[in-house]
């Protein structure tokens, strides 16, 4: 199995002597990660699929790893505390992220630990986050096979908290290293491209000056001026 630097800065992510369940699972490779690291008390994984699940127990038998627990879910679906403390929901949509936190009382507990990784509208998993009371508390990006991507941990505090449009943009990611400066000029030529666009045609005004106040904020982060807003 070829490392993967989005797998392993995922594994970075969780705390030493946790109880573990990969949501998602797909062929099993963070599972496979994890145990070898040794850092984990215990690991599940789930995925929604049969063929995926079957995939996993085949790289699990092929890297001679026994006690990882494989169960066909969906998302959370029938795991208990008693099996995860920390939950890794990793590479699908951050509207499929969402729903999957949405069905899932377990992560409705303070001492649960949440790493996420969201392929698409990270924007608005982070949205959702703060309008369910999940703060995040890390958050880094990485690079692989030319796409960038964020990382981050979270947990429940059951307080709701409002974000403003750059936190929604580049979320905790700082340009103080290669991959996250990387990500943050991707999140501002999207937004420059669309402020750009929407002034052009001279419809909706309002998203056009939001979307040209966030542009210019992330380039006041990217110059190195303090940082605005939460």
């Amino acid at each position: 199995m070829i490392l993967s630097k989005r797998l392993s800065l995922i594994a970075s992510f969780v705390p030493a002597g946790s109880s573990v369940c990969d949501v998602g699972t797909d062929h099993g490779h963070l599972p496979v990660i994890l145990y070898k690291s040794g850092k984990c008390r215990s690991i599940c994984a789930t995925d929604i699929r049969k063929k995926p699940l079957e995939n996993a127990r085949k790289n699990l038998e092929a890297a001679d790893i026994k006690g990882v627990e494989l169960y066909l879910a969906d998302g959370l679906d029938g795991i208990t505390r008693e099996q995860a403390d920390t939950v890794i929901i990793a590479g699908i949509g951050g509207e499929v992220i969402s729903g999957i936190i949405d069905r899932a009382p377990l992560l409705r507990d303070d001492t649960v630990t949440l790493i996420l990784q969201a392929t698409t509208s990270v924007g608005r998993l982070r949205d959702y986050l703060a309008q369910e009371g999940f703060v995040v508390v890390s958050e880094r990006a990485v690079e692989e096979n030319g796409k960038l991507y964020s990382v981050m941990k979270a947990h429940f505090c059951g307080i709701p908290y409002p974000i403003d449009s750059l936190r929604r943009a580049v979320g905790l990611v700082l340009p103080d290293y290669e991959e996250g400066r990387a990500y943050i000029e991707k999140q501002y030529t999207v937004i420059k491209k669309r402020a750009d666009e929407l002034a052009l045609t001279g419809k909706n005004t309002a998203l056009c000056k939001e979307s040209l106040n966030t542009a210019s904020k992330i380039e006041k982060m990217l110059s190195g001026e303090k940082r605005y807003g939460v």
